[in-house]
């Protein structure tokens, strides 16, 4: 067997594999022989039919099974050996005249070669890292909405703006009739809270579906409706109070405090504050990072200029897929996804650079943490070590979830990397003026 390989560019190359008969001979004859040992054919006792025979039935088959999975192995070990980064997979040539009766075989493959760049993490200009704060305003409202939610339910005679008024939406038309509790901070636009506010048990109120609340979606919650019925619904309900009920605020004392952290854990309501901005902080930090990991991904595309084998791997798309793809798709489908590739690409290149590594204590460690927080949620805030070990060992016997958690693990050796090498300067916001700047 020879292989060679001829480079057509820096990023295209043409991989020979030169196959002749003695490297797959003794293999299909060994394999044709046990085939007539085992034949079972009408005129001739098991063990006993020609091997002319066998061969003219089988040979072929055989022959061409062997020659592919010769083919592959030693492509696979050639491109191990020569160390070359290719890009999708080698395409096999076109080959309308391979004669199988021939004696020797040569196949040509086309590659796609990742190309050779370098990254520059510090940016010119800085990236904004955002230290996302709870200000004052949100922390009063997270107690209130404490006090809302442990507070107690007094049944109330008349509707007002801040009650939670329990009725029937029906539509006959419409097959609409559910019961549902809605507060007013839900329903849109002055006119229609105007309808519940001063409304009695018993009374009726006629409301248009279109505009109804805030978020459309409310639609398919409150009247139970489809998603697809949801969307642009236009159509008159009633709506028959059957409750009213006003929250009566739970006392900030002792009682409360335990409730929500355990005893003794949270003394006051400086402490309960602070409690909460810790533990939105931590996770307003998450989102942060999101953020910076998204700009950064954006600087590092934008900015790492490479070129990459664009008509090889339009080529490679077309088959990649489960349905074959033709040129015009493959095109398409390249474009949408070439940014996605060159972030990999350059991804790759960080990992190698920097030496970046998941290991084994790494996954068992991230698991056990993970573990912890997801037990804490359910009251038990201090488990045994050996029980942490035991389920972490459990869920690291799942390869899916160690690739999970190897790719969470190895997005925060990234970050931590760009926030270490990377150019940024960090800027301090209250959570409301974060969603508002990126997410209204």
């Amino acid at each position: 067997m020879n292989i060679t390989r001829e480079n057509i560019d820096a990023l295209n190359a043409v991989v020979k594999v030169d196959i002749s008969k003695d490297d797959y001979s003794d293999k299909v004859e060994k394999i044709l022989s046990d085939y007539r040992k085992s034949a079972n054919i009408p005129g001739f006792r098991k063990g006993h039919v020609p091997m002319t025979m066998v061969k003219r039935q089988y040979g072929k088959a055989v022959l061409v099974d062997e020659v592919n999975k010769l083919l592959q192995d030693a492509l696979n070990k050639y491109l191990t050996e020569e160390k070359l980064d290719v890009l999708g997979n080698p395409l096999p040539k076109p080959q309308d005249d391979l004669d199988w009766d021939a004696d020797n075989f040569s196949f040509e493959f086309e590659l796609g070669l990742a190309p050779q760049f370098d990254v520059e993490l510090k940016s010119k200009k800085a990236i904004t890292q955002y230290n996302i704060v709870a200000d004052e305003k949100m922390l009063d409202n997270q107690v209130e909405y404490i006090r809302k939610q442990y507070g107690k339910l007094v049944s109330k005679e008349e509707a007002s703006k801040d009650d939670e008024i329990t009725g029937v939406f029906a539509n006959e038309e419409k097959e609409i009739n559910n019961t549902a509790t809605i507060t007013l901070d839900k329903v849109k636009g002055k006119t229609n809270e105007k309808k519940f506010v001063g409304a009695k048990v018993g009374d009726v109120i006629t409301l248009n579906t279109k505009g109804l609340f805030n978020d459309d979606h409310d639609l398919m919650h409150f009247l139970k409706v489809s998603h697809d019925d949801a969307h642009g619904l236009d159509v008159d309900v009633t709506f028959t109070v059957t409750e009213i009920n006003t929250r009566e605020l739970a006392d900030l004392d002792q009682e409360l405090f335990d409730k929500l952290f355990g005893k003794g854990v949270v003394t006051s309501v400086t402490e309960l504050k602070e409690k909460i901005k810790v533990d939105s902080e931590k996770q307003f930090a998450q989102q942060g990072d999101q953020k910076l990991l998204n700009d950064v991904t954006e600087y590092l595309v934008e900015n790492t200029k490479f070129d990459l084998p664009a008509a090889f791997l339009q080529k490679w798309i077309q088959t990649a897929g489960e349905e074959q793809l033709d040129a015009d798709q493959a095109k398409e489908e390249y474009e949408k996804s070439e940014k996605s590739m060159r972030y990999q690409l350059i991804e790759g290149k960080l990992i190698q650079d920097h030496n970046l590594q998941v290991t084994f204590e790494d996954l068992k460690a991230h698991a056990k943490e993970m573990i912890k927080v997801q037990m804490a949620q359910f009251g038990q805030m201090d488990p045994a070590d050996e029980e942490l070990e035991n389920i972490a060992a459990r869920i690291l016997s799942n390869q899916d979830e160690v690739k999970r958690l190897s790719e969470q693990l190895m997005s925060q050796k990234l970050l931590d990397l760009y926030k270490t090498e990377g150019n940024l300067k960090v800027k301090e916001i209250t959570y409301d003026d974060f969603v508002k700047e990126f997410y209204s």
